[in-house]
């Protein structure tokens, strides 16, 4: 809108200014866009409304009622969204007047629209509209919008609910033969005010005869379904409920709607599934709340109920289309669940529980349209919808595990007897099954064959199959793919049968998996092969050298210029040599068998390493640059995977392989100071510097200067991020050992993270200013681990100067900075300075340093705006602080707030000598709320 013509709304602008917004207003009336324009501005400008005179808030009245009066003269409707616009700006009106200035809002608006039919859509969905702004749970409101919300619906329940809901009568009733889609927007509104009006008047005879008689008219049934949810769903008496269930029941039932297997319209049937499931589960919510109440009488007669629901419920769980069979899933789940509590099952409970059962394996299959190489929306859907079925497994195992597993075991054994005549489909479905029942019979620790006898015995036997059948050959990824995955599921099976373990390695290194021709397959037995072998190191022994053998070409570096794909990405190789490092370190070799294979792993890689770097310094194509660091990368992260092999009760130096990891180290190093593709080399080498730090400990230390002093030139923030952890490991792990190379890096690291957070950035520039706060963050954890490891001397042997200089820093940070992470780092170090440093021992200078700007920061902290008092722990840090600076100084503290410091801030004395107490006193806890509160009154 004219921000100018606006202008002259207000009722002291001079005559130019009016007369201008009279022009404007004369041309927006005229204007085909005017009512977009209008609708617009008052929807996003809500906020002026109430600026506006109470002749101009009538006037605004006035002409939204003439616009809809204008709506049923037109020749044509208006264009949908400019009708949703108009509804949407009705309903901000109404939520700011109805409660204070416009009471017959309703009223007004059903005497102009009456039952014209663009006047009754226009009525519709400025219900709707209103709904949304009242009843929307995606809608987030404030309290006191929320307050508000509540008390209009409450007023509308009193004054005019019963007028609307009668309107809606007249609408449905009018209309349901000539005019589908008001009689479905109808519906709609009916279905969203159901769930917070009085429901009885709604559920009664005339309003659910007419909902039902809906239910036969094509053009409105899946609406009238909807409708008929929201009623069923509305909580109410048990007792009612289920009369009302009941009900509705036999007149569809009577009407043939039960009878599924006659309708072809899927789009109804999802819908009605839908309404089955709600009303299967109400009733089931009834019987819950009746069994509480001891109605032991009445809650027979709900279970009685619902049983005669299984047999629709189990049409519309097997039905072909997962949506229709998706929608009844939660009916089938809760009625699984209340056959649990039973002590017995009937006859008729137990098939129904097999029929559940039966209904589950079959919807769990593939159908023939699936994608498996290129998965798109369809595929996902089902995914999801196999999660369900998964949890309607899991459900049918509390309540029969021992029929869960017979019928499992029995599609199992036919299925593979035959698998090489099997469609594939049926084929992985039965492995799935076998696959889901790790988790549907839960045991400890994957300890599936020890135990119930009869249990272990029947996966055993299956087991037995799958390993032995041959399916692994099955020329299907979906086949594939779930035979690696039940194998590794069950891997304690080989600890039991352990003669099986060469066939199944064998069906991993070969065709059937980190050779198959899908990606997809090799990629996931990478991981599948390096969970294998690491949960069975101990039966790996006798194949260890076979095993390094034969996947020596899959360690291989591939460089960009070898032209050849690789069977497996970088990633996937990572699991490999993991594998590798595993399966060296684990044997039962000798350490200096164990040292050479390792070196055999690492040697190609340091070899070709050295070359490419050569490569990559010569290189002039930033392309080829980018694709070369790219591969020396991966060569830093293979040799750092390998080392996730070891362990405390293997260390490299036991296995003796401290030199070939030394070894690595002295190759990867150089990549720091190359000049090109900075960012991506020296994030790889900083990785195997964290590991070897772990790995190797001292014998580490002495490339440590070297990295440091190559990881520091030519810093971004995000180098300095990433380098300070680094730092921070190595002084929280070698602490005093490190202390002389830390006093003489502690200032260059220091000049390179100021030199950084002082750099000028744009105003608005949002990622620069996270960088440095982030930085911040990351240099005040740099000396809170300083502090804490015992190292403050390499502060204090800085220089005064510098001190100072650190000190003043962290007192910004505390007090300066709106970020609580940070002000809570602060005053962590600060405490542990003041406890360290605070007696007579510490630096000259510091116990001033106390009075003058530690125990200010104390206080000015708090009373921030921005400082969370709620946080307890960042509070409870900075009365940390104050507590210690007053138990090491004493009564000079106290003297010292009581007489300078708390009376420079305009702090009543009755108040400064209540502190001074409340400080004195031994329980944290009564302090800490104390403070809290005289904070809280003290802040501006």
């Amino acid at each position: 809108m004219d921000e100018q013509a606006l202008l002259g709304l207000n009722p002291n602008a001079d005559s130019d200014f009016r007369q201008r917004a009279l022009a404007y207003f004369e041309q927006l009336k005229i204007s085909p866009d005017a009512w977009q324009v209008c609708a617009e501005a008052l929807a996003q400008r809500t906020y002026r409304y109430s600026e506006l005179t109470t002749v101009q808030q009538q006037l605004i009245r006035e002409t939204l009622i003439s616009w809809l009066q204008a709506q049923m003269l037109n020749p044509q409707p208006e264009k949908t969204f400019i009708r949703n616009k108009a509804a949407q700006v009705f309903a901000l009106l109404f939520v700011t007047e109805y409660l204070t200035k416009w009471p017959k809002f309703f009223f007004d608006i059903l005497s102009v629209v009456d039952l014209n039919p663009r006047g009754v859509d226009l009525y519709l969905r400025i219900l709707m509209a209103i709904d949304s702004e009242l009843v929307d749970r995606d809608v987030v409101h404030t309290s006191e919008e929320a307050r508000r919300n509540t008390l209009i619906k409450d007023t509308m329940r009193e004054q005019c609910i019963p007028n609307l809901v009668e309107s809606w009568y007249q609408i449905l009733q009018n209309y349901q033969y000539t005019n589908s889609e008001v009689t479905c927007q109808c519906l709609e509104v009916v279905g969203a005010y159901v769930s917070w009006i009085d429901l009885s008047l709604i559920a009664n005879d005339r309003f659910i005869n007419m909902l039902l008689g809906h239910m036969s008219i094509e053009v409105l049934r899946e609406e009238a379904c909807d409708c008929l949810f929201e009623v069923v769903n509305k909580g109410m008496d048990p007792v009612d409920k289920m009369k009302l269930v009941e009900s509705l029941c036999q007149v569809l039932q009577s009407a043939g709607f039960f009878s599924i297997d006659q309708e072809e319209d899927v789009d109804f049937l999802a819908r009605f599934s839908k309404l089955v499931n709600g009303m299967g589960q109400s009733l089931i919510v009834s019987w819950s709340k009746l069994i509480k109440n001891g109605d032991i009488k009445n809650a027979q007669e709900a279970l009685q109920a619902i049983e005669t629901k299984v047999a629709l419920m189990l049409q519309l769980l097997i039905h072909e289309d997962d949506d229709i069979s998706s929608n009844i899933i939660g009916f089938c789940y809760d009625y699984l669940h209340i056959l649990k509590q039973l002590t017995v099952l009937s006859d008729q409970q137990k098939a129904n529980v097999e029929a559940i059962m039966l209904a589950v394996m079959k919807k769990l299959t593939y159908d023939e349209e699936y994608n498996f190489e290129n998965e798109g929306e369809d595929e996902a859907m089902f995914v999801e919808y196999r999660k369900q079925l998964k949890l309607l497994l899991d459900r049918l195992a509390q309540v029969s595990p021992e029929l869960l597993l017979a019928s499992v075991r029995r599609v199992f054994s036919s299925t593979l007897q035959n698998w090489q005549t099997t469609r594939f489909m049926e084929v992985e479905v039965a492995i799935r099954l076998l696959y889901m029942l790790a988790e549907a019979l839960p045991v400890s620790h994957g300890a599936h064959f020890s135990g119930d006898v009869s249990k272990a015995s029947a996966l055993q036997d299956m087991m037995r199959t799958l390993v032995t059948s041959g399916v692994s050959s099955y020329q299907h990824t979906s086949v594939t793919l779930e035979f690696f995955e039940t194998v590794v599921r069950y891997e304690k099976f080989f600890t039991v049968e352990p003669q099986h373990i060469p066939c199944v390695l064998m069906a991993f290194l070969d065709h059937r998996g980190l050779r198959h021709s899908s990606a997809k397959v090799r990629s996931r037995t990478a991981y599948l092969f390096s969970r294998f072998v690491k949960s069975l190191n101990k039966q790996m022994n006798p194949f260890i050298e076979d095993i390094l053998n034969r996947i020596q070409d899959l360690l291989e570096l591939s460089p960009p210029e070898n032209g050849h794909q690789s069977l497996l990405s970088s990633d996937d190789q990572l699991f490999i040599y993991e594998t590798a490092g595993v399966l060296i370190v684990n044997s039962e070799y000798p350490a200096e068998r164990k040292q050479a294979l390792m070196r055999n792993l690492l040697t190609p890689l340091m070899e070709k390493f050295k070359i490419l770097l050569e490569k990559l310094m010569l290189a002039q194509d930033e392309e080829r640059q980018a694709s070369l660091a790219d591969c020396l990368n991966h060569a830093v992260g293979f040799a750092s995977r390998t080392s996730k092999a070891f362990s405390n009760k293997q260390t490299v130096k036991q296995c003796g392989c401290s030199e070939v990891y030394l070894d690595c180290l002295q190759t990867f190093l150089p990549a720091l100071s190359c000049p090109l593709q900075k960012d991506i080399l020296r994030s790889g080498v900083r990785t195997f510097l964290h590991r070897m730090i772990i790995c190797l400990e001292e014998e580490v230390l002495p490339f440590i200067p070297s990295a440091s002093e190559h990881m520091l030139k030519d810093c971004e923030a995000k180098d300095l991020q990433e380098f300070i952890p680094l730092i921070n490991q190595i002084t929280a792990k070698f602490k005093i050992q490190v202390s002389p190379f830390l006093q003489q890096m502690f200032m260059p690291l220091l000049h390179a993270i100021f030199e950084v957070l002082l750099r000028p950035a744009e105003e608005n520039d949002q990622s620069a200013a996270l960088e440095k706060q982030m930085l911040r963050r990351s240099y005040f954890a740099f000396l809170q681990t300083v502090t804490g490891s015992g190292m403050s001397e390499v502060i204090a042997n800085q220089g005064a100067e510098n001190v100072e200089r650190v000190l003043v820093t962290v007192i910004q940070g505390a007090v300066e900075y709106p970020d609580p992470i940070a002000q809570k780092t602060c005053f962590i170090i600060l405490s542990k300075l003041v406890e360290l440093w605070g007696g007579k021992d510490g630096p000259v200078g510091f116990a001033d340093f106390v009075y003058k700007h530690i125990v200010p920061a104390c206080f000015l902290a708090p009373l921030k705006q921005t400082f969370d008092l709620a946080d307890a722990q960042t509070v409870l840090e900075s009365l940390f602080t104050l507590c210690i600076s007053f138990n090491l100084q004493g009564p000079e503290c106290v003297q010292y707030l009581q007489q300078e410091y708390l009376p420079s801030l305009q702090v009543a004395p009755e108040i400064i000598q209540e502190f001074c107490q409340a400080l004195q006193q031994p329980d944290a806890k009564v302090l800490k709320n104390y403070l809290k509160v005289f904070f809280q009154r003290a802040k501006p």
